[in-house]
């Protein structure tokens, strides 16, 4: 039972379970970001560069026989997936720089004054009574 009870403890940890959040949006920020690549970005460059589908770009190292399929060596899927790459790094660089950024000026901010103590309250009373 003690074994159970230290998991617990430890998945509730507020560095745990901020983790497991970042790596499901990673992941989907991952799925947003390969559909803009694949999707927005590759067709017009594609179509720049005569029609080309990155995806499709292979270069045929065995021709398909009846029993065996071909032996290709997908160059432009590796280009798709740099891409996609790319630009997720280009975006986590941007949000980080964000954070960085929003940190500074918390940093530059004058902080208040801290508030009296019950003490510092009580000898400021009794400086008073003692004016008097």
């Amino acid at each position: 039972m003690k074994l159970v009870d230290e998991f617990k403890a430890f998945a509730m940890k507020g560095n745990v379970v901020d983790m497991a959040v970042g790596i499901i949006i990673g992941a989907a920020f991952g799925k947003i970001v390969s559909s803009v690549v694949a999707d927005i970005i590759m067709p017009p460059l594609g179509l720049l560069l005569g029609g080309v589908n990155f995806t499709d770009l292979k270069l045929v190292m065995k021709a398909a026989t009846d029993v065996h399929p071909a032996v290709t060596w997908n160059y432009g899927n590796f280009l798709q997936v740099t891409f996609d790459f790319l630009i997720v790094a280009f975006a986590v660089f941007l949000f980080i720089k964000a954070i960085n950024a929003a940190k500074k000026k918390e940093e530059a901010a004058p902080a208040a004054p801290p508030a009296p103590s019950k003490e510092e309250i009580l000898l400021t009373e009794i400086r008073d009574l003692l004016k008097k």
